[in-house]
C-alpha cells in the first residue's frame, strides 16, 4: 500500500513540476528577448540565440532539480493519503519557491546585463 501511494505520489509531483518549469520558462523567455535585444544592441540574431541558449539552460537546471528531490522515503511517509498530500505540497512549494528565486536570478542577470550594455555604449559615445 505504501509503495503505491509513493508511486501516486510521483506521478502528481512530477506533471505538475514540469508543467510549472514550462509555464515560467515560456513567460521569462518570451519577456527577455526585448532584453536580449537592447543588451546586444539591436543584433536581432545573436540576441535570440543567446535566449534560447538561456532556455535551454533552464529547463536542464530546473527540470534536473526536480528529479533530484523527487524521492519519498519510506521512513518520511506513514502511508496516509493525508501524509502524502503534506508531503506533495512540502516538496511542490519548495519546488515553487527555487523556481522563484532562479526567476529572480535570471531577471538580475538580464537587468545588469541591460545596465552594462547602455554604460558601455554611453562610454563609446562620449
Amino acid at each position: 500500500m505504501k509503495t503505491t501511494l509513493i508511486l501516486q505520489g510521483y506521478f502528481i509531483y512530477l506533471p505538475i513540476a514540469i508543467v510549472l518549469t514550462f509555464y515560467v520558462s515560456k513567460v521569462l523567455f518570451k519577456n527577455s528577448q526585448a532584453f536580449m535585444i537592447d543588451i546586444f544592441r539591436g543584433k536581432e540574431e545573436i540576441a535570440k540565440a543567446t535566449n534560447k541558449l538561456f532556455e535551454v539552460g533552464f529547463y536542464l537546471l530546473n527540470i534536473g532539480f526536480a528529479l533530484l528531490i523527487i524521492k519519498i522515503s519510506q521512513s518520511e511517509f506513514n502511508g496516509t493519503y493525508q501524509n502524502l498530500v503534506e508531503l506533495l505540497s512540502k516538496k511542490i512549494g519548495g519546488f515553487a519557491i527555487y523556481l522563484g528565486v532562479i526567476l529572480f536570478f535570471n531577471l538580475y542577470l538580464f537587468f545588469r546585463g541591460r545596465s552594462k550594455s547602455r554604460a558601455h555604449r554611453t562610454v563609446i559615445t562620449e
